[in-house]
């Protein structure tokens, strides 16, 4: 808490060009962008970072192969260029992954016009993964003998890419690099009041941990308030060409279903695509896609049941699965774009609303909001954002690459090196993974040094905590250091995913978790 602590204290009376509010994915890039190009940032968020929509995505990178169907060229186009571009960027954090699709009575369109769509979106990404497949019902049969094809038309497999740790620890890295880069962040600090003035503006935030209030002044305003973009909007009197609407989709965590790494694909009984999607050794089930007005309504008794009827429609188990198989639950808004007036604003299928987004400048007010995006679409954001606070008139460096991307792999390999002197390539124990070290690299990039410097002074901290979790105990002392870490679940379910793949009331109640809490000073 200490590092939280400083920088609450470093927002007080500070003088920044850019206040950013909202310190999910969209908030997370614009904060590194531009701080790398040289801006003077203040970040804050009501909750942890993370700690809303960008922690209950599908964890997936992806070009938007179902956007096809309504053809969106230009977007999926974009979003292939986007994945490829992470994917080339974080090779060890994104891995490409098949995505098996099941076509049967229930899909909209036959097994031929999909292969056909599944090399066309091969060819839109320039060919960068591995080639699509067919597959006729004994053929998935043979690769996946858990779906049940007893009414399949046959199938295909694409290629797409996922997150092997949770977005939320994604999101992280993001805030970490603009913090390394000077920018001043805290998380459970709200903007309890602001004011226009000549020079920009002047805000007063909540410390919500403490109830102490701060004042800063900012030149301009960053509003990626993500579902809460509009609300913010509205308070400051600003007008503008789009708006959000709320897209509900919920994920069940269960038992590994399928030894695979693959994703399994189907359309359930109203033509919407859902997904069997690896996590560790856990298998995700969703998403749900319902129209709702309520941002926070969390996961239902109706939601669980649809998702466990469809997937057990569709799967061979030997017991199908129920309530008391779900270990962790995941339930979010998808904030969609729709233009103020426009013909999308009254959509009556809107489940054909993409996740594109969309940025506007109020060069009177300078603000700079930015309505909808997805995780793929990230770095696109970061530099889009950057340009917009440049055309305010704030004085904005030329457009970098170091603010995103792993380390090279000439340090990886180093790291493994030193990782292996250390016992730590050992194999994990839930993690899909090579060795502990591939592990460690992931999360922590660089500052993974610092755990094997722990684990060389004390072996002890190479031990996992809260049983046979992978998560070591010297990162539970480099995440209290450098993560700013104020709940017991910014550790369980954002900074690691421990209480998704893990019941989180078991975790509470192993008798490591006192020493956790102490280290990590909640």
């Amino acid at each position: 808490m200490a590092q939280r602590s400083q920088n609450i204290s470093n927002l007080d009376g500070g003088d920044f060009d850019v206040l950013i509010v909202g310190g999910g994915i969209n908030g997370a890039v614009s904060a590194a962008a531009l701080t790398a190009r040289g801006v003077r940032v203040a970040l804050v968020d009501r909750g942890d970072f993370a700690g809303f929509t960008s922690q209950e995505s599908s964890n997936l990178v992806w070009g938007g192969f179902k956007y096809l169907e309504n053809y969106e060229l230009p977007l999926v186009w974009k979003l292939c260029t986007s994945r490829n571009h992470l994917m080339r960027q974080y090779p060890t954090r994104i891995s490409e992954l098949g995505f098996l699709a099941t076509l049967d009575k229930t899909s909209p369109f036959p097994p031929w016009l999909a292969a056909l769509g599944s090399f066309g979106y091969w060819g839109i990404g320039r060919f960068f993964t591995k080639p699509p497949k067919y597959f006729s019902a004994k053929g998935i049969e043979a690769v996946e003998p858990v779906v049940n094809t007893a009414t399949a038309r046959g199938g295909i497999e694409y290629m797409d890419a996922y997150l092997k740790d949770n977005d939320a620890r994604f999101v992280w890295g993001f805030i970490q690099s603009a913090i390394d880069n000077g920018a001043v962040a805290a998380n459970y600090a709200s903007l309890a009041g602001s004011n226009r003035t000549s020079q920009g503006w002047e805000a007063t935030i909540l410390d919500e941990l403490t109830g102490q209030k701060i004042n800063l002044r900012a030149r301009s305003i960053v509003n990626a308030a993500g579902p809460f973009v509009d609300g913010l909007n509205e308070k400051w009197d600003l007008k503008t060409e789009h708006r959000i609407v709320y897209s509900k989709g919920i994920h069940l965590v269960v038992p590994r279903v399928t030894d695979s790494e693959r994703v399994l694909a189907f359309f359930d009984d109203t033509g919407r695509l859902f997904y069997v999607i690896p996590m560790a050794h856990r298998s995700v089930i969703g998403t749900t896609d319902t129209r709702t007005e309520i941002v926070d309504e969390g996961v239902t008794d109706d939601d669980r049941d649809f998702l466990l009827e469809q997937i057990n429609a569709r799967l061979d188990l030997p017991t199908p699965l129920t309530r008391h198989d779900v270990i962790g639950e995941r339930s979010g808004v998808r904030p969609l774009v729709v233009r103020v007036g426009g013909s999308d604003e009254t959509e009556t299928d809107w489940t054909k609303l993409s996740r594109k987004h969309e940025i506007e400048s109020n060069d009177a007010a300078k603000v700079v909001s930015i309505f909808g995006g997805k995780l793929t679409d990230c770095l696109n954001v970061g530099d889009e954002v950057a340009e917009a606070v440049a055309e305010l008139g704030l004085a904005v460096g030329p457009q970098v690459d170091g603010w995103f991307g792993e380390p090279p792999a000439e340090s990886r390999d180093g790291f493994y090196a030193a990782a292996k002197a250390v016992g730590l390539d050992r194999k994990p124990s839930v993690e899909r993974a090579e060795s502990m070290a591939e592990v460690l690299w992931r999360r922590h990039g660089l500052s993974a040094h610092q755990v094997l410097r722990s684990v060389e002074s004390d072996p002890v901290m190479g031990e996992s905590v809260l049983g046979d979790t992978d998560v070591l105990w010297a990162e539970v002392q480099l995440m209290a250091d450098r993560e700013m870490i104020a709940t017991i679940d910014d550790f369980l379910r954002r900074r690691t995913k421990l209480s998704l793949i893990f019941r989180r009331d078991e975790l509470m109640a192993h008798q490591d978790m006192p020493r956790v809490k102490e280290l990590l000073g909640v």
